[in-house]
């Protein structure tokens, strides 16, 4: 099975960028399942009101199934105090993960430690500042983060150098492939860490999936490998969230994304 850990679903209210306006599914799903992409995790693009965000990718979940598997969005600042109250929200409407960006704000204690209490990964661009990761690794060892981008979208080489030597020597430290453009860092990552460190994803809608994808064909990986990065390791970080309880309330009533 390939899944795609990494795609932004839904609309945004900040208007500056495509990030933060409109992040369409219909489009993105055509093209995954021309690649052969069979499961997807999506999170909100930026938003003012992420629990209102969350919700509208909870319907986008409900309404796909067995397609979709969907990540919360929490802002380490704006959203303190509450990031438990929402993150246990998020559980119970099926969400399996959290999403954190440093253009926000940097990454908090109160987030790791929702996560760690609902058994969830953290998805969290830390956008070049790759020192943090060693804190994150250190202080919440039994928490499994996922850097994507390989540190840097921004193609920063010394950070995704330095997140290199991160996967290497932290068990709960993994990568995605989105927008690595640097092919020999990503061979290099795989090479040194191990292909049970890396996932792949695209960061789409925006960045074409199927183009992602061949990155990771183009590593030419031992087929048990590339089974790993392509949505084996995934799925292994998935399996301890906890699903909606019995009885719980269902996405259908929340506000639908556009």
């Amino acid at each position: 099975m390939i899944v795609d850990c990494h795609c932004h679903a839904g609309k945004g209210d900040g208007l500056t960028g495509p990030w933060d306006t409109d992040a369409p599914l219909g489009r993105y799903l055509e093209r995954a399942a021309a690649a052969g992409i069979e499961r997807t995790v999506i999170f909100p693009p930026f938003h003012s009101d992420y629990r209102a965000a969350n919700r509208a990718v909870a319907r986008l979940v409900a309404a796909h199934p067995g397609r979709l598997y969907g990540f919360a969005f929490v802002h380490p600042a704006r959203d303190r105090g509450r990031v438990r109250a929402m993150v246990a929200e998020a559980v119970a409407m099926g969400l399996r993960g959290l999403k954190v960006h440093r253009h926000d704000a940097r990454i908090t204690r109160e987030i790791c430690e929702a996560a760690r209490a609902h058994g969830l990964p953290v998805l969290y661009d830390v956008m070049g500042e790759v020192e943090v990761v060693e804190l994150l690794a250190t202080e919440y060892p039994d928490l499994p983060f996922i850097i994507p981008h390989l540190g840097s979208f921004a193609d920063d080489w010394r950070a995704q150098l330095a997140l290199i030597d991160h996967l290497e020597r932290h068990p709960n430290v993994l990568t995605d492939t989105s927008g690595v453009r640097r092919f020999d860092l990503l061979e290099q990552a795989v090479g040194r860490a191990g292909a049970s460190k890396v996932l792949f994803g695209s960061d789409g809608p925006w960045l074409h999936p199927g183009l992602e994808l061949a990155k990771v064909r183009a590593l030419r990986l031992a087929p048990r490998d590339e089974r790993r990065v392509l949505g084996g390791n995934l799925l292994r970080l998935l399996a301890p969230a906890q699903g909606p309880p019995s009885g719980a309330a269902r996405p259908g009533g929340l506000h639908q994304a556009g």
